[in-house]
């Protein structure tokens, strides 16, 4: 096809599109829509005509579409077919990798946001807020978040060397030491819930991510719980990174009710926003609780212990967490391709918006009860949460005993249910 026809093509698209989207009184701004267009064109032209080798449409296409997406914030992105595919078979609760949840942070570094309990990089110590400077020896900065995707996955058994730089704890300004991990690629199958008794009647569940089967599961823990004795329960969200928004919000509705918000989002207009409120009953609305969150839960663990929190529904218990505020649609495009766009921010009930501020160090959710854990021991933790499951016997940690740690945010936990009990059996004397 010769360039004029292609121009032509282009532009009428674009002036279409325009006529589509305004109305005479804005036509100035469609027309400069339409000049700015034009630059996109020339460059489209250029590179054909004129660059060294002989490049493919669809590959500047591509590229031009991920540097505009680029520009509006860490979580939006272009995905090219295969990323779009791969991104649909996550939240089906299955795909492959390494197990983290990876976005852009402020300085243009692959950062993670979490790992995933019972994954590679989980099982050798890759902690939130760790940036990945190098997959493979080549660096990640400024590389798109796609580009990332399609280096951490590939064929089940297959190793990939990461580089990490970690900030040292309680130092803001001290030098970042690196770490180098090799890890090999796993079918990531994602068992979102578990649970088990803990002493003095309480149930513990832990929710690793927000998933379409996510809901069903929680219930059925909490059903089996309450078979057991449960008569108080632990939510643990700590490294949850989210998930589905709708998700997220069933879950909040099992400790709910009498149609209380739970979560509004909020787009660029006003008319735009949108309220997810409870039922009018919850199976556990009156169940005491206590949740427990850090740096590593992000997003839709964020709208559920903000919820209970500012409804005074449960005591939350941790370190802030991540600060993730934003809603993602996935649209898929004519080619296969798709777009994950933010489209609003969420706000809990009270009006918070949650966004980090990195400058101003800002941002998530602060806890009731701070409870600060060390680098060090949170990777402990992490690492004997990792359970193993052998035929016929109950889960048990895969840390050796010798190596475990108190989980002080859980004790702390225990504690204030204990005090809870307590107090409700005091009874005051007269006289």
């Amino acid at each position: 096809m010769k360039r004029d026809t292609v121009r032509k093509l282009i532009f009428a698209g674009a002036i279409g599109f325009a006529a589509v989207q305004v109305l005479p009184a804005v036509t100035a701004a469609a027309d400069r829509t339409y000049e700015q267009l034009k630059i996109l064109v020339d460059i489209l032209d250029y590179i054909k005509e004129n660059y060294v080798d002989e490049v493919e449409t669809q590959k500047l296409i591509y590229g031009a579409a991920t540097g505009m997406v680029k520009t509006l914030d860490p979580f939006s992105q272009f995905m090219e077919p295969e990323v779009h595919k791969d991104i649909k078979t996550e939240t089906e609760g299955q795909f492959g990798g390494l197990g983290i949840r990876i976005a852009m942070d402020k300085d243009g570094w692959l950062s993670v946001i979490t790992p995933l309990p019972g994954t590679p990089a989980f099982r050798l110590g890759v902690l939130p807020n760790d940036r990945i400077i190098k997959i493979e020896g080549e660096t990640t900065k400024d590389m798109t978040l796609v580009d990332a995707v399609k280096k951490l996955r590939g064929a089940p058994g297959t190793k990939v060397t990461l580089t990490v730089a970690r900030e040292p704890e309680g130092e803001k300004n001290a030098a970042w030491t690196t770490h180098d991990f090799t890890l090999v690629r796993e079918i990531i199958k994602i068992d979102s819930v578990r649970s088990r008794m803990l002493p003095e009647a309480v149930g513990y569940v832990r929710i690793t991510e927000f998933s379409a089967h996510t809901p069903e599961d929680l219930l059925k823990a909490l059903n089996d719980l309450k078979k057991q004795g449960a008569t108080s329960l632990v939510l643990d969200l700590r490294n949850n990174p989210g998930g589905l928004l709708s998700a997220a919000v069933e879950v909040g509705a099992d400790f709910l009710s009498d149609g209380k918000l739970i979560v509004y989002t909020q787009g660029r207009r006003a008319e735009n926003r949108q309220d997810f409120k409870a039922n009018a009953k919850a199976p556990y609305g009156s169940t005491p609780m206590v949740v427990l969150i850090n740096r590593g839960s992000a997003s839709g663990s964020e709208i559920v212990a903000g919820a209970l929190q500012d409804h005074h529904r449960a005591v939350v218990i941790g370190d802030r967490s991540f600060g993730k505020a934003s809603v993602q649609s996935v649209i898929p495009l004519s080619d296969g391709s798709g777009l994950r766009l933010t489209v609003a921010r969420y706000y809990t009930p009270s009006g918070r918006s949650i966004a980090r501020d990195e400058k101003k160090d800002t941002g998530g959710i602060a806890p009731d009860i701070m409870v600060t854990v060390s680098r060090e021991t949170e990777l402990k933790l992490m690492a004997q949460s990792d359970e193993i499951y052998a035929p016929g016997q109950k889960p048990k940690s895969a840390a050796k005993p010798e190596e475990q740690v108190k989980d002080e945010v859980l004790e702390r936990a225990m504690e204030i249910l204990k005090a809870r009990e307590v107090l409700g059996n005091l009874k005051v004397r007269e006289g």
